[in-house]
């Protein structure tokens, strides 16, 4: 068996993943877990990696790389579920909730954020429900229509294997991605939400895109959870969508 590795930052080596070389995914398509059980898929995850081809949103997650606790809950008569995100934001520990609704898809759920007019499809790609869970989210913006595709590595514990890891790192390259363009989040201790950070989290000095990094001219789709997830600067919400 191998051993778990603690989740550490990963420093993005002078490159990100090049969006204009990401395939968009189109319907139909099939990717979800098979067989797929929403009630062992239920309970308390920690988001401990994401990539995503939106250049703001991995601009602010490299940031403030931080693990967000996710509680997600279901009741076996209703059509959707809740999660319940938690994590660390402006010197103090802050809590917010999204219903997804359920499809016809078992694995594949659907949220619209109203604020920045967006929808956003969430796929569980693959999980073994007690260890791991990788998902897949694709946004689109309306009414322009701009896509984003991002990749989000889920965990029961603040640590995954480095077989898991290399899993995840196999899934992104599939669709296009890059090892060095994945964030793996910080461990910053245990966030209880109303509580003052003792020792409020320092961001990280934000570079500049790589010269080589091409961007849309139009603003991009900030993936799912940006906005409950603890993960945007002061004063961008009204300038970025989700």
């Amino acid at each position: 068996m191998q051993r778990g590795v603690r989740v550490v930052s990963l420093l993005v080596l002078g490159s990100a993943w090049i969006v204009h070389t990401i395939p968009v995914l189109q319907e139909p398509f099939n990717l979800t877990q098979e067989n797929f059980d929403l009630a062992q898929f239920m309970g308390k995850w920690y988001e401990v990696a994401v990539v995503s081809t939106c250049p703001h949103y991995m601009q602010r997650k490299r940031g403030n790389p931080i693990i967000v606790a996710l509680k997600l809950q279901h009741v076996a008569s209703d059509d959707n579920f809740t999660m319940t995100a938690t994590s660390f934001r402006n010197g103090s520990c802050q809590q917010m909730s999204t219903d997804y609704d359920l499809t016809s898809t078992p694995g594949r759920f659907f949220h619209h954020i109203a604020r920045f007019e967006a929808d956003v499809d969430s796929f569980v790609v693959h999980s073994n429900y007690d260890e791991y869970a990788m998902i897949l989210l694709l946004s689109v913006e309306k009414p322009s229509g701009n896509k984003t595709t991002s990749f989000k590595l889920y965990s029961r514990s603040m640590s995954v294997r480095a077989a898991v890891l290399e899993d995840f790192k196999t899934l992104v390259r599939q669709h296009g991605g890059r090892d060095d363009a994945i964030i793996m989040n910080q461990d910053k201790g245990v966030c209880v939400p109303g509580e003052r950070v003792t020792q409020p989290v320092t961001a990280q000095p934000q570079n500049l895109l790589p010269k080589r990094w091409k961007t849309n001219p139009v603003t991009p789709v900030v993936p799912a959870q940006e906005e409950h997830a603890g993960n945007g600067l002061p004063g961008e919400a009204k300038q970025l969508t989700v």
